[in-house]
Parts: structure tokens; C-alpha cells; sequence
């Protein structure tokens, strides 16, 4: 993927990385010497983040799971922009993509995650597929307004509808008004675990679409490759022990390994 295709990307996905990053973060030594890590988040994008106590989010949940294994406290900043995080002196940005190629100024990435992107959310009476191309003539799947999924299936010959915002193109969806929706695969699942009843389905049918799917990292920022290793020895353990897909499994989301 591009530069500019991946920028468009991060636009349109709210659990794409920030790009700049101005304000200095820390090194492991100043951690450990404070005592704590630090995170950016947002107040209220369920199942990512949110100030709920019950539901804090998978990236709050996974920088508590980090902190811990690192032995220190985490302290979260809440940014809204996220764009923001340039004025915030945070030390981690989590579904980083991991690219270091799209970033315009320095940040380290962790080891991937989570298999990330979009996926097909599909209607009550649609039709099982198991990818995009299959999708048949009149048709109508929702689209956010000049996305990279756009061009995507509209190349592929698909009947597109715009929309300016994911909770109309959702709401169309349940109404049966569309066949399907191409959202993130992280909200989809979760509107469906908070709708059970909803009828609706989530296909990963942009698997092998890279302009449309990426793997997520750890965004560490200005910080030193002692964190980052520090980091990545913390990731590789909760990843094997199972922490990480019951976290994604606390908001309806599948862990995908990269």
C-alpha cells in the first residue's frame, strides 16, 4: 500500500494510528524511574476505548496487560481528535499500522497484534459469501464517503451507497435498506455482540485486498529501542497466554493473529 492510499485509510478507520507526534514521550529508564507507562485514547469509541469502567475498551485493556508485565502503573491520556496526540505527552498509540513507512515523523512499532481492516458487514436476508468479488449486480453495499473501499469495490463493479456516518450506514443496514456495509472489522463485531438480535453478519471478505486490511502494532513515540524491546517481551507473552484474544473476546471482536 501507498503513502497516500494508507493516509486515507487512517481517515477513515477511527482505530488507525496518528501521524504526527511533536511532544517527547519516554524511555524505559524514565519509566521505570516514574513508574508508569503512559497511553492515548479515546474517551468514547467503544470497543476500542472509553472512560467506562466496566468497558474500558481492547486498547486500555491491552496497556494494562503491558504495563503490568513491564511492572509499572498506566496512566491514560484521553485525546479527542485523536490527532491531538501531537500536544500530549504519551507514551504509547495502540493499532498502530505497521508500516514505519507512513509515518511522517519518528515512531517505533511494537510486533503486530491483531490482523486489522475492513470487513463486509451483511444484511439479515443476504446471502453467505466469503469475499467482496462475489458480490452479484444491484447489490448495494454502503461505503463512508470518498474511502479507499469505495474505489475498491467500485472497480470491482460493485452498486455503492456514500454515507457520511457508519451509525446511519448501520442503521440502513438493520432496515435491510442495504445488502451490506464495508466498515471496520472491530465495529462491526461489535455492534453485532451489542445487537444480538440484529440478524446481521460479518464476513472478512477483504482478506488478500491490501489496501484494505493491515496488521496493528504498538506505536511507541520517541521513545528507545530498550522500551520497545521491554514492550515486544510483554506482547509475545500475553499473546501466547491467551490474554490478548480474551480481551478481544470481551467486546465480540476475533483476535486474528497476524
Amino acid at each position: 500500500m501507498n503513502r497516500a492510499t494508507r493516509g486515507l485509510v487512517v481517515a477513515c478507520v477511527c482505530a488507525a494510528a496518528v501521524i504526527s507526534t511533536e511532544a517527547a514521550a519516554r524511555t524505559l529508564a524514565e519509566v521505570q524511574s516514574l513508574g508508569a507507562i503512559s497511553m492515548c485514547a479515546h474517551p468514547d469509541a467503544l470497543p476500542y476505548a472509553s472512560k467506562n469502567l466496566d468497558a474500558p475498551g481492547i486498547q486500555v485493556e491491552m496497556g494494562r496487560a503491558i504495563a503490568a508485565g513491564l511492572g509499572v502503573a498506566l496512566n491514560t491520556e484521553w485525546v479527542v481528535p485523536r490527532r491531538r496526540v501531537a500536544a500530549v505527552n504519551c507514551d504509547m498509540l495502540f493499532d498502530s499500522i505497521n508500516d514505519p513507512g507512513i509515518y511522517e515523523r519518528p515512531l517505533l512499532l511494537s510486533l503486530p497484534y491483531q490482523k486489522s481492516g475492513l470487513a463486509l458487514g451483511l444484511s439479515r436476508k443476504a446471502q453467505p459469501i466469503a469475499h467482496f468479488t462475489e458480490l452479484k449486480k444491484g447489490q448495494k453495499i454502503g461505503v463512508m464517503v470518498n474511502s479507499v473501499a469505495s474505489v475498491v469495490l467500485g472497480k470491482a463493479g460493485v452498486s455503492t451507497s456514500p454515507y457520511a456516518f457508519q451509525s446511519d450506514m448501520l442503521e440502513d443496514l438493520e432496515k435491510g435498506e442495504l445488502y451490506g456495509a464495508a466498515v471496520s472489522a472491530a465495529s462491526m463485531s461489535y455492534h453485532i455482540f451489542r445487537n444480538p438480535d440484529s440478524g446481521l453478519k460479518l464476513v472478512n471478505a477483504f482478506d488478500g485486498e491490501p489496501d484494505l486490511t493491515w496488521e496493528v502494532s504498538v506505536g511507541l513515540r520517541r521513545s528507545d529501542q530498550a522500551l520497545l524491546e521491554a514492550v515486544n517481551r510483554v506482547l509475545a507473552a500475553i499473546l501466547a497466554d491467551g490474554t490478548v484474544s480474551r480481551i478481544y473476546a470481551r467486546y465480540g471482536v476475533e483476535h486474528r493473529s497476524p
